[in-house]
């Protein structure tokens, strides 16, 4: 006899019923459209985009991504798609490339196909700026590769070319730059980097997945953008995501190589086996070709001329965030953006920015809590997009309002008892009731997460990573409501 779940029904349910009680889940999200989040999601604020998106989506939804011979559109579709990457990004239709389902996954794949050809390094490592991404830590992680982290100017928060030469070693496979960092929206010296890797007889990868289908089009607008696509010298790969600022549906990233070489490398196949032979461009065997149609489907609705319109308006908004931050006392912009992602930083030791997010979020709009991390401050991270230029007075405003209120209240210390009880036990230990029962003593509630980041910043980072991962593992279970 089955037991009765809510996950499987005894009998099938109406696609309405679903439909609406998916509504009603979702009702408590973060509002995906209209740029009040300022993380996660990227609005073109144009319905029939979205329209032709997801009739793309729809119309593969059924098309397997395993098997190119078997399913030929979605050659067609790839070729078509990381062409108008390439040709945007320093290449042309003849760049080798691949569609992969996100930036940490296209990341993964640069870092496989680095070290795989240099076999004979038995303990490879990659040079990475302090800045970058933690998907060049999960990638190290998963491919069993050093991660060495190069401290950046504190005051530009970019990378230092010197620095970064000289961390490099006989281990050394991959040297890494950002264009630009998500944390603070600056743009590393990447032709600096890269012709020092070069020199070394290193490949040099940019992380371009926040800005590659950004940074063209606001050059466009005049925008000072540095150097940094496959253009410049000793730059060997590059990863773009759509699924940013190329608006398309989630699911939606390109790798570009400069050589062929480097693309098989990067490649997985498996003939070894009694089953049909396993050849693998990504880490995905089976995949769903939905947000590769709908990637195609976008860059064909917007075209040209509308990322030059959204990447025009991504950029006046920006501006006008940075001259008013300048205005409200106790905040300031940390470094000078180069991209339309921006760092707000306190001046102000009264001024709690763990609590001016949640304060914000009262108000309507979201602002991405980051924590200080060598030797760099916390801060409030802000992606603006297309549709920011209509909000952007209203996010002021609301900074002016909150400001002052979280001020009064002065800043919180994070829980010292909790503090010495987490030094005290290995976290690998505690049951996750045990574990979810601290909670409320750092302050966790439905969105007001001020304790918890409070708390992740007075920690170590090998005890942040501990803390993170059992606080998900709890919002897993029975024992919170992720409401």
């Amino acid at each position: 006899m089955t037991t009765a779940h809510p996950g499987l029904p005894p009998t099938g349910r109406p696609a309405d019923e679903l439909l609406a009680e998916l509504r009603a889940l979702t009702a408590g999200d973060l509002p995906t459209r209209g740029g009040h989040t300022t993380a996660y999601t990227y609005d073109a604020g144009r319905p029939e985009v979205r329209e032709a998106a997801e009739r793309a989506y729809l119309a593969m939804l059924e098309v397997n991504g395993l098997d190119p011979t078997a399913f030929p559109s979605i050659v067609t579709l790839e070729r078509r798609v990381v062409g108008a990457v390439a040709a945007r990004l320093g290449g042309d239709d003849s760049t080798p490339g691949i569609f992969t389902s996100g930036g940490t996954e296209s990341i993964m794949l640069a870092v496989k196909a680095a070290r795989d050809l240099r076999p004979e390094i038995a303990e490879p490592e990659i040079v990475v700026p302090a800045t970058a991404h933690a998907a060049f830590f999960k990638a190290g992680r998963y491919l069993k590769v050093e991660v060495v982290a190069v401290p950046v100017d504190p005051e530009t928060f970019r990378a230092v070319p010197a620095a970064m030469a000289a961390a490099c070693t006989e281990r050394t496979v991959l040297v890494v730059a950002s264009a630009p960092s998500y944390a603070h929206g600056v743009v590393d010296p990447v032709a600096e980097i890269a012709v020092e890797a070069a020199r070394r007889g290193l490949p040099c990868h940019v992380d371009a997945c926040v800005g590659g289908w950004l940074l063209p089009w606001l050059a466009e607008a005049g925008a000072a953008v540095p150097e940094f696509d496959l253009s410049v010298p000793g730059v060997t790969s590059l990863s773009c995501d759509l699924h940013k600022f190329g608006y398309t549906p989630k699911g939606a990233s390109v790798l570009l190589f400069r050589d062929r070489p480097m693309r098989l490398a990067a490649y997985f196949a498996c003939a070894q086996w009694p089953g049909y032979p396993v050849v693998n461009s990504t880490v995905q065997s089976s995949k769903g070709a939905g947000p590769l149609a709908a990637a195609w489907a976008t860059l064909q609705a917007l075209g040209a001329d509308g990322y030059r319109e959204l990447g025009r308006a991504a950029l006046a908004a920006t501006r006008r965030l940075i001259a008013g931050v300048a205005d409200i006392d106790g905040l300031r912009v940390l470094g000078t953006p180069d991209a339309t992602l921006v760092a707000i930083g306190a001046d102000d030791p009264a001024l709690d920015l763990f609590d001016l997010a949640d304060e914000t979020r009262a108000h309507g709009w979201f602002l991405q809590p980051q924590l200080s991390v060598a030797g760099l401050p916390a801060s409030l991270h802000l992606t603006l997009t297309g549709v920011s230029e209509q909000g952007v007075d209203d996010l002021l405003a609301t900074l002016r309002t909150a400001v002052p209120a979280v001020r009064e209240r002065g800043p919180a210390a994070p829980p010292t008892e909790l503090l010495a009880l987490l030094d005290q036990f290995d976290l690998a230990d505690l049951a996750d009731a045990t574990f979810a029962a601290l909670l409320p003593a750092a302050g966790f509630g439905p969105s007001r997460m001020a304790g918890v980041n409070r708390l992740l910043d007075a920690l170590p980072p090998q005890l942040r990573d501990q803390l993170a991962t059992r606080f998900l593992s709890v919002l897993y279970g029975p024992y919170l409501d992720a409401s």
